[in-house]
């Protein structure tokens, strides 16, 4: 696979001058009309052999282009705060958004990559970290982002130079380490992983471009080229892109009303929801009994949850006036505040327009021994997005994929995820809106959002409906809660919680 990366090809340095010229030149227009169109992000990742100018060639990019609108991550070891949180969580908090560029040097491919060449993983595990990368970078460029990866290749004889001329320059021998010369002697070791990260992740929506190293002009050269056309194409393509998809949208949305208006059934007969039986309840004094009892069993088992650092997100769906914030207090009540968090979700604001609908989630997933409460969550792509029609039919089906990927990455952290769906009758819907216009203290929780999402009862069931039969697995399955009698849901909710928060302390004992 490297033989084409050890040609020793080179550049003189009058040839370099002029290139450099038109090449600066052409990055900035480029870079400019990235940021003010403003309808995607770019992802450069750099990766390879020791000594290849991955360095370099990073500084040359931001020599080049305007540094306002470029930033550059070096990947070290995870931090204290990164080891508490799952392993993606450092590569989602720093992308750039829309209109910006983010370099990425000893990124996500460096974990696999040394774990493999140690033999701390086998082939199974070292396919499945893959994977993940795959499936984040899919996500990525599914939503418009260009993800380009510069893997940058010497040979060993090469190595063995810059190492040497590195070790004796008085000025750069800090940069080396006592790993480094480990790593030349697991050369071919390094190669052969490499070869297999390439060929596993070399996909059309994130390739990689190996360039050689040797000849510093040559790969300058390269590497901003590459970035050129690459930045030309996508910015040629992603208005078309945004177009036909919003004209298979609009095609999409008239089927549906075609289909509605010309007596189609597009709500199924019946529903999962349609199944749930709305006349379990409890007596109040039987609910203050089992409240108190949960309740207290709920303290004793976040506390020592806390203690061994295990986390716990909760995720409430549901129907407005569904009960939603009076389950949530009624968990909050007996726990430390310091140890959890609520997380109300509206419409994203700007800021978290210009990411991917995943990034402001993932900001938010707490440290370990920390509960977080998500009232409303990443659900609304596959719910209110795709109801409202703000998010496309391509969009939200895909979305079940991503959202299936995301909560495996928090149970394989080992985080405690409960999804509840909080469900009551059209009927108590309307009782309980009345309720609040007649409640001064209450009116403030109804809006004309709450009457207009209302009328589509029935759209809203349906997307339920598919969103449960797609993302209840069984490492995450959704808790569906009967909450027509707010005592029962509440107790359920509480029950549920409880059992699982002791199961997993029992385990890490």
């Amino acid at each position: 696979m490297f033989q084409t990366a050890e040609l020793g090809i080179k550049v003189s340095k009058k040839e370099f001058k002029q290139r450099e010229l038109v090449l600066r030149e052409n990055l900035l227009e480029l870079q400019h009309r990235l940021q003010e169109e403003g309808r995607f992000p770019v992802i450069v990742d750099f990766a390879g052999v020791r000594g290849a100018g991955k360095g370099t060639s990073i500084n040359l990019l931001n020599k080049w282009m305007d540094a306002r609108w470029i930033v550059t991550h070096a990947y070290t070891e995870p931090s204290d705060e990164e080891r508490l949180r799952p392993t993606f969580w450092r590569f989602w908090r720093r992308l750039p958004p829309k209109g910006q560029i983010g370099i990425f040097l000893s990124g996500r491919y460096s974990r696999p990559l040394l774990d493999y060449v140690y033999e701390n993983i086998g082939q199974d595990e070292f396919r499945h970290q893959l994977d993940r990368i795959n499936n984040f970078e899919k996500a990525l460029a599914d939503d418009g982002a260009l993800v380009l990866k510069f893997w940058m290749h010497i040979s060993q004889e090469v190595q063995y130079k810059r190492l040497k001329v590195l070790e004796n320059d008085p000025l750069r021998s800090w940069r080396m380490a006592p790993i480094d010369w480990k790593h030349y002697e697991m050369y071919d070791r390094f190669i052969d992983a490499a070869e297999r990260i390439i060929s596993y992740t070399n996909t059309g929506h994130a390739p990689w471009e190996i360039v050689e190293g040797e000849d510093l002009l040559y790969r300058s050269l390269r590497v901003g080229e590459v970035l050129q056309m690459m930045l030309e194409r996508q910015l040629t393509k992603e208005p078309l892109r945004q177009r036909y998809l919003a004209e298979m949208r609009e095609e999409v949305h008239n089927k549906v009303i075609e289909a509605q208006t010309g007596n189609g059934q597009v709500t199924p007969a019946v529903t999962i929801l349609d199944g749930l039986d709305f006349s379990l309840a409890l007596d109040k004094k039987t609910y203050k009994k089992e409240l108190a009892l949960l309740q207290a069993r709920l303290a004793m088992a976040h506390q020592s949850a806390a203690a061994k650092d295990v986390s716990v997100v909760l995720v409430f769906e549901g129907p407005d006036a569904a009960g939603k914030g009076g389950v949530i207090r009624r968990i909050t009540d007996p726990l430390d505040a310091r140890y959890y968090k609520v997380f109300p979700f509206a419409a994203p604001n700007d800021v978290e327009n210009a990411q991917h609908y995943l990034w402001r989630f993932w900001n938010c997933i707490g440290r370990a021994g920390r509960m977080g409460i998500f009232d409303r969550s990443w659900y609304g792509r596959v719910l209110v997005e795709r109801v409202e029609r703000f998010a496309g039919d391509d969009e939200w089906r895909r979305a079940f994929a991503e959202i299936n990927d995301f909560e495996d990455q928090l149970i394989e952290h080992g985080i405690v995820l409960l999804k509840f769906w909080l469900q009551i009758s059209k009927e108590e819907q309307l009782r309980r809106f009345k309720e609040r216009e007649e409640t001064p203290y209450k009116r403030w929780k109804l809006s004309e959002e709450d009457w207009r999402n209302r009328e589509r009862w029935d759209d809203y069931a349906l997307a339920a409906h598919e969103m449960i039969q797609q993302t209840s697995v069984m490492r995450s399955p959704w808790v569906l809660v009967e909450n027509e009698d707010k005592l029962y849901g509440r107790i359920k909710v509480l029950r549920t919680l409880c059992e699982a928060l002791d199961q997993k302390v029992q385990k890490k004992t």
